[in-house]
């Protein structure tokens, strides 16, 4: 696979959710499915959800983006890590569900307009039959500098050997 590119149409017709609406990315910078880690680009826009919502003042409240929407981003990565790195797809009825946020830190306030590289590794990945543990390194950065990291995990399910009215 040639790198950086953008996200073909395959895998944004595999997301769970609308990529018009939720899939922050423009480009695939990364992939190394060895060290279990990708890097994609983040065009931040003063446009995106919660962003625009700021009401902004220039010393008690810049503009920034949101650490909600930060937040919401590595949920999408851990997404693109499954589909690129592990090879789950939700079409075959894979879903993926945050479990735990730890360490969760926000370094650095990125203006709206400027582009994040964003990194997630897994750094722990205990594969079952029909369930798979993640565990989640987070790295954001702007301009050379860390904006955001985090520790978190993830449960991916098979959920096509779930039954019916069961909930995952």
């Amino acid at each position: 696979m040639d790198l950086p590119r953008p996200f073909d149409a395959d895998f944004l017709e595999d997301m769970p959710y609308d990529p018009g609406q939720t899939m922050l990315f423009d480009q695939l910078l990364e992939l190394d499915p060895e060290a279990s880690r990708i890097v994609c680009r983040w065009p931040t826009s003063p446009d995106e959800p919660i962003t625009r919502a700021q009401r902004n003042h220039p010393v008690r409240h810049p503009a920034h983006v949101s650490g909600a929407l930060m937040v919401h981003a590595t949920g999408i990565l851990g997404f693109i890590h499954a589909y690129y790195v592990l090879g789950l797809r939700h079409r075959d009825g894979w879903v993926g569900y945050g479990t735990t946020m730890n360490r969760v830190a926000f370094r650095k306030l990125v203006p709206p307009g400027e582009a994040i590289m964003a990194t997630c590794h897994a750094t722990r990945v205990r594969r079952g039959t029909h369930r798979h543990f993640v565990k989640y390194a987070f790295r954001f950065e702007h301009d050379g500098d860390l904006a955001y990291e985090s520790e978190q995990s993830a449960m991916w399910i098979d959920t096509t050997h779930l039954p019916a009215d069961a909930s995952a």
